[in-house]
């Protein structure tokens, strides 16, 4: 009875904005401790917080787009959480913590959260638990939920099938890069944001991407901004409330879930197996004449 008085609370926290619940139960769902699938079972999904990815290649200059984008929502009075996927340390499988530094002018700001959170070696330009993570987010106070990918390129495709909206960010150099992209990151994005467009050759490369996209039929809008002096940003939002409001169903976002619903239901039902237990049992059974590993697999199963 207790415990469940303890997650009653910790979901009223979460929706007031406690920030040391908010960074307990975040810890706790991606180090999955004691009580976490439990706490899931509790969430509730009734808001509409705006989930948005950005995503891109390395140096296009991510970070700080999202922390002009926090500075934009700032002066609108805006609650806003941001989840920055950090490579793992080689040592600890810990979060480097590069993009808190990259965003400390709002660190210490009551209305901003920002989490920096190991991939793990996982692929995908996430981390194997974010899914989680941004769905106690969305038990919280705020308006907007920002997730920064750690930049692996091509392989982020998973960016899309959590967000509500993608932004792909790209520099006017990328020209190459675009042609050398497979279609999958060209068609996640639904806004490009060509950053670091003071550069020589951004309007020409906005043009080639915009010539791109209708031959591909993508409705994605293009907006340029220079991230660090702040420009641009207005755009882009205006981009954002216009992709949200029109949004439609996200197809990507039905497969991730039914694939991360796949690896969730594996995951339990291994719970009831010890690996070593079962190598006791390999050992013995692959000495038994005919062998069959699909045999022996069914028979534990069953």
């Amino acid at each position: 009875m207790g415990k469940i008085i303890n997650q009653v609370q910790i979901i009223e926290n979460l929706a007031s904005g406690n920030i040391k619940t908010i960074a307990k139960t975040l810890s706790m769902v991606e180090n999955q401790l004691s009580g976490a699938a439990e706490l899931l079972l509790q969430l509730s999904f009734s808001k509409n917080i705006p989930i948005i990815g950005i995503t891109g290649p390395p140096g296009a200059g991510k970070s700080s787009l999202v922390n002009s984008c926090i500075a934009h929502l700032l002066v609108e009075n805006k609650k806003i959480a941001v989840l920055a996927v950090d490579p793992s340390s080689p040592f600890n499988y810990g979060s480097l913590l590069g993009d808190r530094i990259r965003m400390q002018s709002h660190f210490n700001n009551p209305n901003v959260f920002i989490r920096s959170v190991a991939s793990r070696g996982h692929l995908g330009g996430l981390s194997s638990r974010i899914y989680e993570m941004c769905d106690v987010l969305r038990n919280c106070n705020f308006d907007y939920i920002f997730i920064e990918t750690v930049g692996v390129g091509q392989s982020e495709v998973e960016i899309a099938g959590i967000a509500d909206i993608t932004i792909v960010v790209l520099v006017p150099e990328s020209g190459d890069e675009i042609q050398a992209m497979k279609s999958g990151v060209m068609e996640i994005a639904d806004i490009f944001a060509i950053n670091k467009s003071d550069r020589e050759g951004a309007n020409k490369f906005t043009q080639t991407l915009k010539k791109l996209l209708h031959h591909q039929s993508k409705d994605a809008e293009i907006v340029q901004t220079i991230a660090i002096k702040n420009e641009g940003t207005k755009k882009l939002f205006a981009a954002i409330q216009k992709k949200h409001i029109a949004q439609q169903i996200n197809e990507q976002k039905a497969h991730l879930l039914a694939n991360r619903a796949w690896q969730l239901m594996a995951s339990n039902l291994m719970k009831k197996y010890n690996y070593l237990d079962l190598l006791e049992e390999i050992k013995i059974a692959q000495t038994k004449q005919n062998f069959n590993l699909y045999r022996f697999i069914k028979n534990k199963l069953t």
